[in-house]
């Protein structure tokens, strides 16, 4: 007799009626003998370390996400015919039938008002916007041919995160730890840290979905207790705590084996990792004693929210084994209705909020050898057009949403260094060579930790999941 069949006969007919009723019967059911939903029962540590489909050659992610949507064509994409033609109507043929999220009418094509020049050896062309990227531009692929289907700024971001523009889909770093566990039980798989405002898509893009929530990522904060609730009330010390989930767990326990509800594993493993993180959490935090080298070399300020600060947190975790950090930096919607948000003034200061810590991030994991168990992201949502916005008549210099092409960068274990994939069109209006859909990117992504993403699979509704849905292709040219 299987594992399903005993827990079937440990349901009585009674508990049957009483927990699902007559009218929700034939759901409840589906939902019993569904053996993933079960599988969840069988282990006090949903967390504990799972093998991979096959040799990873990425142990842990940082994922630096650019909110909002950095414009392409002023940082990575240099196009001189955008120059050429600055200020021309952009031929109607190849806007016709174009929807915009605010553009009207015929545009005018908008050259880049920033420098561009071959860098390092690799001679990849680099903005004049990000001098510290330069330095390290030999360690980094950049695919300029990105291209996706959304967008708006919430629907795009939550696709990027879990390869579905709607809620409700386990976030990439969700399908991670689901799919690996967390290599250190004293601190989460999957960790998120803000600098900024909270994404347009909001919590939604690291949400477990339908996964067990014990996926879930975990933010942690710069300021007052990194992560809230951990700390105890005042009056109880830590062994009355200890008692208390103690007892805890003993009634949860028992709910389990007559539910056989994973969300109670969950439960069990989200309380004794607060138990533990009360002890791990505040000394991870601490990255006021880093030497004064490591602080000049990011640019951070303890005690205040940064990217920076971030950036040392996210390689401070990778080190303890986090599996998933995820950083996201808001405020690169330059549509350019205002000075703070054009592509002159409004793209430098978030060029210049980021690029010394995200290049310093790179140098640091080097010096520590963990380039090369590690893997770096940088990217947003989509890209921005080849032509000046323009809203209300608006003099300062913007650009619109843009979904068929956009650059992202890539560094670190598994990946080339020094090598630029994709071509977009003389306009950068169309990815034309070498398009990478956003689930091609998961795709490869999950390949590098080890997993193929057809495999990684979780049946929910009736069918089976995945990151990528039903998509996808392994993007093997970025691979080194």
């Amino acid at each position: 007799m299987d594992r399903q069949e005993k827990l079937l006969q440990e349901i009585t007919r009674r508990h049957f009626f009483k927990n699902t009723g007559f009218g929700i019967g034939a759901l409840a059911l589906s939902s019993l003998i569904n053996e993933r939903l079960l599988a969840g029962s069988e282990s006090s540590n949903p967390l504990a370390p799972k093998p991979p489909h096959f040799t990873p050659k990425v142990k842990n992610i940082i994922y630096l996400f650019m909110a909002g949507a950095p414009s392409q064509l002023d940082l990575f994409d240099y196009k001189p015919k955008l120059n050429e033609l600055n200020e021309k109507k952009i031929p109607e043929e190849i806007i016709k039938g174009e929807r915009f999220a605010f553009i009207k009418g015929v545009p005018e094509i908008l050259g880049s008002p920033h420098a561009f020049r071959k860098r390092g050896r690799s001679g990849l062309e680099i903005s004049s916007l990000l001098p510290n990227l330069t330095e390290v531009v030999d360690e980094i692929t950049i695919i300029k041919s990105m291209y996706t289907e959304q967008f708006n700024h919430a629907p795009a971001q939550i696709f990027m995160n879990t390869g579905h523009q709607l809620i409700g889909r386990p976030s990439m770093g969700s399908w991670m730890t689901y799919g690996l566990g967390s290599e250190n039980s004293d601190l989460p798989g999957f960790v998120v840290l803000i600098s900024g405002k909270q994404p347009d898509g909001g919590k939604s893009c690291w949400s477990s979905g339908f996964l067990p929530s014990v996926y879930q990522g975990v933010e942690l904060r710069s300021q007052g207790d990194p992560v809230l609730y951990v700390s105890n009330p005042r009056g109880v010390d830590r062994e009355v705590r200890r008692d208390s989930l103690d007892a805890l767990r003993d009634l949860n326990r028992m709910e389990l084996e007559r539910a056989a509800d994973p969300e109670i594993s969950t439960r069990i493993a989200a309380y004794e990792m607060a138990y533990r993180m009360q002890s791990s959490v505040p000394e991870l935090t601490e990255i006021s004693k880093e030497p004064e080298s490591i602080h000049k070399m990011y640019g951070t300020e303890p005690g205040k929210t940064s990217f920076a600060n971030n950036c040392l947190l996210a390689r401070r975790l990778v080190e303890r084994g986090v599996r998933f950090v995820q950083l996201y930096h808001w405020g690169w919607d330059t549509h350019g209705t205002s000075k703070d948000t054009d592509i002159v003034t409004g793209l430098q200061k978030r060029c210049a909020e980021t690029d010394q810590a995200s290049a310093a991030l790179i140098r640091d994991l080097r010096q520590r050898g963990l380039l090369d168990s590690t893997l770096v992201i940088w990217g947003g949502e989509f890209g921005r057009t080849p032509m000046n916005e323009k809203r209300n008549n608006s003099t300062f210099l913007g650009r619109d949403h843009h979904p068929r092409a956009f650059s992202i960068w890539m560094a670190g274990a598994g990946i080339k260094k020094g090598f630029s994939l994709g071509e977009t069109d003389e306009l950068g209006y169309n990815a034309v060579v070498d398009r990478v859909h956003v689930h091609d990117l998961h795709a490869t992504i999950l390949h590098l930790m080890g997993l193929d993403h057809t495999k990684l699979t979780y049946r929910f509704q009736g069918r089976e999941f995945r990151l990528t849905d039903v998509e996808g292709n392994l993007v093997t040219k970025v691979l080194s």
